[in-house]
C-alpha cells in the first residue's frame, strides 16, 4: 500500500514537474514517505486510545511532547514497524502512567533539573538522513529546547492537575531517552551525524 501510494504520487509529480532533478525528487519522496508513516501511525494509535478510553489524554501528551521534540529532535527508528512499536508504547504507555502516578514535588524538582541539564548537553540530536550542519542552527535549537524544558519543569511543579503536571515532566524524560547517545547505540544508529560534514 505504501509503495503504491507513494509511487503514484511520485509519478504525478514527475509528470507535472519534469524539470525537477533526481536529488529534489529523492527529497520529495523522503518527505512523502515520512508523511505516510506519520499519518498511518497516528491512526493506529488513535484507534487504540479510543478503544481504551484515553484519547484526550493521549492527544494532550502528544501535543506537549511535539513541542519539545521540535527543537530537541531525537532518534528515528530504522524501519516503520519499530517506529510504530516505539510510538505506540510512548503515546499510550506514558499517558497511562501520567494518569495514575503521583510524583512528589521534590522528585519532580530533581528530575526537572536533571532533564534540563541533559537536554542542554545533548540536544539537538540529529539523524543521518537529516543532519543539522549549521552551527548557528544547532545552537538555536539547543537554546530553544533548553528554554522549553525550563518552562515545562516550572509547569510540572506549579500546575495542580496531576495528569498535566506529569505530562510536562514525562515528556522531558521521554525526549531525554530519544536524544541519548546510549539509545542511538542500542538501535545501531549513528550519532552526531553533523560531524561528517564539519571540517
Amino acid at each position: 500500500m505504501k509503495k503504491y501510494l507513494i509511487g503514484r504520487c511520485m509519478s504525478l509529480i514527475k509528470q507535472e514537474k519534469p524539470e525537477l532533478d533526481e536529488v529534489k525528487l529523492e527529497e520529495i519522496e523522503y518527505g512523502l514517505t515520512g508523511l505516510y508513516l506519520s499519518i498511518t501511525k497516528i491512526i493506529v494509535i488513535l484507534v487504540l486510545t479510543i478503544l481504551m478510553g484515553i484519547m484526550k489524554e493521549c492527544l494532550c501528551f502528544m501535543l506537549i511532547y511535539i513541542i519539545i521534540r521540535t527543537n530537541a529532535y531525537g532518534m528515528h527508528a530504522k524501519n516503520s514497524w519499530i517506529c510504530l512499536i516505539i510510538s505506540t508504547l510512548s503515546f499510550i504507555g506514558v499517558p497511562l502512567c501520567a494518569i495514575y502516578l503521583v510524583i512528589p514535588w521534590q522528585i519532580k524538582y530533581l528530575l526537572g533539573i536533571l532533564t534540563i541539564c541533559y537536554i542542554f548537553k545533548y540536544s539537538p540530536a540529529d539523524t543521518h538522513k537529516r543532519p543539522i550542519i549549521s552551527k548557528q542552527i544547532r545552537l538555536r535549537h539547543k537554546l530553544l529546547a533548553t528554554t522549553t524544558a525550563i518552562i515545562f519543569v516550572i509547569c510540572s511543579i506549579m500546575i495542580s492537575n496531576n495528569f498535566l503536571s506529569n505530562c510536562f515532566l514525562m515528556s522531558l524524560l521521554l525526549i531525554c531517552i530519544m536524544i541519548s547517545p546510549v539509545t542511538y547505540r542500542l538501535f545501531h544508529l549513528p550519532y552526531n551525524n553533523y560531524l561528517k560534514y564539519v571540517s
